[in-house]
């Protein structure tokens, strides 16, 4: 039996209590204010000869998280998931999360945001401007990805060619959507179009994702021996829809292809091993995908990508 003291929670904490008031007997300290909740508006890594930057154009609380996630299972197995994952039930946080890759020949922004002004002051914190961008590569034409194309009526990024695909450019071609409208057509003479397999630059290409839209793609990146990709909305929670891939969500146009879409990528994504960029993943969006059952797990990015 050792003699050495025994330290218990009860004594550390009236250890801990009895600084602050020995502080306060010999000096005087001016009180700091609130700042409020903050975060890094950008993360980089290296992969292979690529940097690779994700860049926090928006997040904001969104209320009755359900009505989005979850439409076909019932409340009590909702909230019996989220508590499992220490989630509430009544707000989520969103994220959104574009892709900056320099391949050291051109710089290739994937997505450009909400809008114009959120996107540039995301990439000025990481040391871009938006002359600087070569390529603009769009996932899909939902108003998150393609609100950013064009700032009071000009091209946010003037010097840009811009990527998409075939089969979702056409889906919303004439369609009298008021974003790709405004957004997208005017951009359409410089618009590139690909299909799945297709690269967008050497060790980029284009992976059909169908489902979330009719043409939604992503993009796989293969660096010095390194699998990234980036998966734009085919998975976009990491608990309400890449853990549980057969619960519907309320963006995804057609519910039972792209629960299809996101089994058939997980399972890639988990046996070889890639790390993922989820546009709505929690900041800074990067992380990998392991097997779970017959399901998934969503495991984040610390520090394996940096090595």
């Amino acid at each position: 039996m050792s003699d050495a003291p025994q330290f218990t929670r009860r004594a550390a904490l009236a250890g801990a209590a009895a600084l602050p008031l020995a502080a306060a007997a010999t000096q005087v300290s001016a009180s700091a204010p609130m700042m409020g909740m903050g975060m890094s508006p950008f993360n980089r890594f290296k992969m292979g000869d690529f940097e690779v930057t994700t860049i926090l154009a928006g997040t904001r609380t969104v209320p009755d998280p359900q009505t989005i996630f979850g439409m076909n299972v019932t409340p009590e197995e909702f909230a019996a998931v989220s508590a499992a994952a220490k989630l509430p039930t009544d707000a989520a946080q969103f994220f959104f999360t574009p892709t900056v890759v320099n391949t050291g020949a051109e710089l290739i922004l994937f997505d450009t945001g909400l809008n114009g002004p959120a996107t540039t002051a995301a990439l000025a914190s990481a040391g871009y401007t938006p002359d600087q961008v070569d390529v603009v590569v769009l996932t899909h034409m939902h108003g998150d990805h393609i609100g950013g194309l064009m700032t009071d009526g000009a091209p946010t990024f003037p010097n840009a060619r811009y990527v998409t695909g075939r089969v979702e450019f056409d889906s919303w071609k004439g369609k009298g959507n008021e974003g790709y409208d405004n957004m997208v057509a005017p951009l359409a003479d410089q618009m590139t179009f690909l299909e799945g397999g297709n690269d967008v630059a050497s060790g980029i290409s284009a992976v059909e994702a169908f489902g979330h839209t009719p043409g939604h793609m992503t993009y796989m990146i293969d660096a010095g021996g390194k699998l990234l990709m980036l998966g734009a909305d085919f998975a976009n929670h990491y608990v309400w829809s890449l853990a549980n891939p057969d619960w519907e969500v309320r963006f995804d146009m057609d519910k039972e292809a792209a629960a299809a879409t996101r089994r058939s990528l997980l399972t890639m994504m988990a046996n070889e091993g890639a790390a993922l960029i989820g546009y709505h993943m929690p900041w800074p969006g990067v992380g990998f995908v392991e097997m779970d059952g017959d399901s998934f797990k969503y495991v984040p990015h610390s520090y394996q990508l940096m090595l």
